[in-house]
């Protein structure tokens, strides 16, 4: 008899254990329904990352059951510290992926989820994010949709073009026709010179350049590539078309102020700095007739070809709520996010008609079509791809970008030394 009441007791325990967990199941990985459902996200800095409650109003205002927590983290901390939570079991939905170093040890690490799962079953559309996908696909897997991106576009000075009877740069401006812009458009000397154009000390403001026909990669074992581009900045450099690199790092001159002054009539530069000029010309800081153009294309390479960053979102493998929270990403790095990311200023990653509309039409934006056109593009090519061993790289290829440009080795000592040293790295 208590056999027979043992063996009714286990049968009955294991119905239950099995309904519990069918049920739980079924709540953690179904889509979004009429159940309340909480998703956590990380993120860092939140309070002085203005995009972020918009977004999240916008998506709950039309999801009503869904709402969104977010856990903090310094800027500065955020990859160290959410390495360890991941590490630890972390169970918190979304992932904000701030960089392609970051994204690269999450995904060795298995801590974020493929979602090819799920944009098949929904036919999601990838073409919408020009081309930046294909350069954050691993192995076949997609682990991350982009929703941010700034991208290097061409700013120029209206009036000192004018002064100097130079027509403007177009939507198709090739790099040989800008050095001659650049040096046409140069005048004067002294604390007067006007520079034709502007190169910062970044190393990507001369190398993104030379990857844009998509032969090449920043990370390879063959820099001889980057010679000819090298090779027109170092002359326009000698020429005195461009300030010279040493003044810059010695007077910790940043480009800005040299914008600000009118001291140069072009500049390759991203699109982070539209919305900070615009800002700094209604509060009298600067005052010029200005106008962007598509980044400058090799010979041959189609028009809107350029270089950028991404900023992205990703679900956590250990997330509960897996399906609510790619339900979450379609919006957020999806179309209609894109349009809440514009009318706030950021640049998204989709840039289609209604996105560019949004943002030719901020208050303060130059008025003409080459403008506009500007912030369409066809190609975006990382500014550092996908690599293990990408902090490696990155600093070799800014030590010898340094003794370039300062004179201190030749463009073809210090392409062969960039060779040689990342070559080493890659094989170790």
């Amino acid at each position: 008899m208590r056999r027979s009441l043992k063996k009714g007791l286990f049968v009955l325990l294991s119905i239950m254990l099995v309904l519990g967990s069918s049920c739980s199941s079924k709540k953690s990985d179904a889509a979004v329904t009429d159940e309340e459902v909480t998703l956590t996200m990380v993120v860092w800095d939140k309070a002085n990352t203005t995009y972020l409650q918009p977004l999240v109003d916008a998506y709950t205002a039309k999801n009503p059951d869904v709402s969104i927590e977010f856990i903090d983290i310094p800027a500065n901390e955020y990859q160290d510290k959410l390495s360890i939570m991941l590490s630890g079991g972390e169970t918190a939905d979304l992932i904000s992926v701030k960089d392609i170093p970051g994204y690269a040890a999450m995904v060795n690490r298995k801590h974020i989820l493929p979602l090819n799962e799920f944009i098949e079953k929904d036919s999601y559309d990838l073409a919408q994010y020009s081309g930046v996908t294909n350069d954050i696909t691993v192995d076949g897997n997609l682990y991350a949709l982009p929703f941010r991106s700034d991208f290097w576009i061409l700013y120029y000075n209206k009036d000192l073009f004018d002064a100097a009877g130079v027509p403007y740069p177009t939507s198709e401006t090739t790099w040989a026709e800008y050095e001659d812009m650049a040096r046409n458009v140069a005048s004067g000397s002294g604390a007067n010179r006007v520079y034709g154009t502007h190169y910062h000390t970044w190393r990507s403001t001369v190398q993104l350049a030379t990857v844009q026909d998509g032969k090449n990669q920043i990370i390879t074992d063959n820099y001889s590539f980057m010679k000819p581009i090298y090779d027109m900045v170092i002359d326009m450099q000698d020429d005195e078309v461009v300030m010279d690199y040493s003044s810059q790092k010695v007077g910790n001159i940043h480009y800005s102020s040299l914008w600000y002054n009118e001291r140069i009539a072009m500049m390759p530069m991203g699109s982070w700095f539209i919305s900070t000029l615009i800002t700094k010309i209604k509060e009298g800081e600067a005052d010029m007739n200005w106008g962007i153009a598509k980044y400058p294309v090799p010979a041959g390479v189609a028009p809107g070809t350029t270089a950028g960053t991404l900023t992205s979102m990703a679900i956590n493998a250990n997330s509960k709520n897996k399906a609510a929270a790619w339900d979450f990403i379609k919006f957020f790095c999806g179309p209609e996010g894109a349009e809440v990311l514009a009318k706030v200023g950021n640049f998204p990653a989709i840039r289609n008609d209604a996105v560019i509309d949004i943002l030719a039409n901020m208050d303060g934006f130059p008025a003409d079509a080459t403008s506009r056109e500007a912030l369409r593009t066809s190609t975006v090519r990382l500014e550092m791809p996908m690599h293990d061993k990408v902090g490696t790289v990155e600093r070799i290829l800014n030590e010898e970008h340094e003794l370039i440009m300062t004179g201190s080795v030749s463009v073809d000592e210090g392409i062969a030394e960039m060779t040689r040293r990342v070559g080493e790295a890659l094989n170790e």
